[in-house]
């Protein structure tokens, strides 16, 4: 419920900190007095767009706040989701606006995203203005109303669940389908490719041993020449490296004897000279294993040649690449070779998701069906009151191709009277009858959906004094059915029955022209009644009408 609505430098309110009460309220006031100005601030906090033009002039801000007393409503998992301190007895929304156009949003002194202000501001207050009834021309709205009767929250939940689940398989269907068709038209050049690949014979690591074989049959010669020079220098009988060392050591054992050091030396000699035979032997093994093969050269050429065109063909920086590339081609012919089984499977999946569906939704379809038929009874209920003794009001559903809100689509359709056949409600009914049947929609559905707050915005409009007293009165029962109703209202009939009574009216300061906002006194709402009735001159015969309107003697 609305305890308090502060408004700051908001178009003509330079200052407004008004109290607001529990049960039915009424706000009057002269045309352009400002009663759209106080409806656009409590827009703001609703979440909708803002626009620098709206700060007052002359200013470098503006500020909207309201309190809610929640206590009656279960709302704190909104708050604990979103982490932002719950206080059930004061929340707080604010809204500001700043010159440059930019705004910033608060619940509870915690900054928040429009988005979010808008979640809640959806569930505390329900502005009903004039062109709602527009609404009565949506299909979805129809049907939302048919839900909310029907209370089907979560049927339609898990419906929507499983809708959501079989066009992910239906989408998966098509992909695979499309997938397939592509593979048909590719299948023979991918075949190709694939056999191509697999006849190489590739392995992993192949073009590198390759390349280094390359290598050493190409410098075959070169490399036995210098094999065989190295070989000779170490085992040559005359000059040889061993047999030179050989001499050094008989020669420094000669003298050991009589020089301590010599030993030493020709030891370490020695130690060269075992090293010395073991290279002197490995590279003999060498230079016999070396032999020039052009047979082998060219095999090895021919290979590499294979190899790189290969690389070049597929686009390949190395030969691991070709093999990643016939994986791929493995995989592609797979997926073409068992696409019918994939696809079969897939489609048996999106069939049971279908039935699923239509099991869900048929399950729906009897709930709407039972509130269809309880929304008639209650609307005829409604309506008589209200100067429509012979209205027929019928809900026809009828099929429609499968959707996230079910199977079922609905119209309202109305007459004002028996002579006349049911037709669309919004094509057949006159301004007054609009707004009549949608007060009475919205009455049925407050008793529904506990929305703290509906503000109803010159829903009278078009409606006869008789028929407002009426209106005002399903609003005042709505008020005292434990929930807040304001009405924007032009008629003193509507007017007389709020328990309590707004003014919105224009000043002029020292500063401009400005609105405000008051709450009448007693005496005061007999002179705001009156001068509805009469007009500027306020006769007795209109104070005492005012008075009889009021229940005052």
């Amino acid at each position: 419920m609305l305890k308090r609505l502060i408004i700051k430098n908001f178009t003509l309110i330079d200052q407004l900190d008004m109290p607001f009460h529990e049960g039915f309220s009424v706000i009057t006031g002269e045309t352009g007095a400002g009663k759209s100005i106080v409806l656009g601030a409590i827009g703001l906090l609703l979440g909708q767009r803002a626009d620098s033009k709206q700060i007052k002039q002359g200013k470098e801000k503006c500020v909207v706040e309201a309190h809610f007393d929640l206590s009656k409503y279960s709302m704190e998992g909104f708050f604990n989701e979103n982490d932002i301190e719950y206080d059930a007895g004061d929340c707080i929304i604010r809204r500001e606006v700043m010159a440059s156009g930019k705004s910033r949003a608060f619940i509870n002194d915690t900054p928040v995203q429009l988005s979010m202000l808008k979640e809640l501001g959806e569930t505390l207050v329900d502005i009903h203005s004039q062109h709602q009834n527009l609404l009565l021309n949506k299909h979805d709205f129809q049907l939302n109303v048919v839900d909310i009767i029907a209370g089907d929250e979560t049927q339609l939940d898990d419906y929507r669940a499983a809708f959501a689940d079989y066009q992910e398989k239906e989408r998966q269907v098509a992909e695979l389908e499309e997938e397939i068709k592509r593979n048909q038209l590719q299948a023979d050049f991918i075949r190709f490719q694939h056999d191509e690949l697999e006849g190489a014979q590739l392995a992993a690591g192949e073009q590198e041993e390759l390349e280094r074989q390359g290598q050493l049959l190409s410098h075959s010669e070169e490399i036995k020449s210098a094999l065989y020079e190295a070989s000779n220098a170490l085992s040559g009988e005359t000059s040889g490296a061993l047999e030179n060392v050989r001499t050094a050591c008989n020669a420094l054992r000669h003298i050991a004897s009589v020089y301590d050091k010599a030993s030493e030396t020709a030891e370490r000699l020695d130690s060269c000279l075992i090293e010395l035979k073991d290279i002197a032997s490995e590279l003999e093994t060498q230079v016999e294993r070396i032999d020039f093969d052009p047979q082998e050269l060219e095999r090895t050429e021919q290979r590499l040649d294979l190899i790189y065109t290969l690389l070049k063909k597929y686009d390949c920086a190395d030969d691991a690449q070709l093999l990643q590339r016939l994986d791929q081609l493995k995989q592609q012919l797979d997926n073409i070779d068992n696409s019918d089984d994939r696809l079969a499977e897939l489609r048996a999946l999106a069939a049971e998701s279908k039935a699923r569906c239509e099991k869900l939704a048929a399950t729906l379809h009897k709930l709407r069906e039972k509130s269809a038929r309880k929304i008639e009874q209650e609307m005829k209920q409604r309506l008589v009151p209200l100067g429509m003794p012979n209205v027929q009001f019928s809900v026809s559903m009828s099929e429609t191709t499968p959707n996230r809100n079910g199977t079922d689509q609905v119209a309202f359709l109305f007459s004002a009277n028996t002579s006349t056949p049911l037709r669309p409600v919004a094509q057949v009914a006159s301004g007054g009858e609009t707004a009549r049947v949608m007060l009475a929609l919205k009455a049925m559905i407050s008793g529904a959906v506990k929305l703290p707050t509906i503000i109803f915005d010159e829903i009278d409009t078009g409606v006869s004094g008789k028929m407002g007293e009426q209106m005002g009165t399903i609003m005042r029962q709505m008020g005292d059915g434990g929930r807040q109703v304001i009405s924007i209202t032009h008629l003193p009939q509507i007017a007389a029955l709020g328990a309590h009574h707004y003014k919105v009216y224009k000043e002029e300061t020292a500063d401009g022209t400005s609105s405000r906002m008051e709450l009448l006194s007693d005496e005061s709402r007999i002179a705001e009644i009156a001068q509805m009735l009469s007009g500027s001159d306020i006769s007795e015969a209109a104070i005492g009408n005012a008075k009889a309107l009021l229940g005052m003697k």
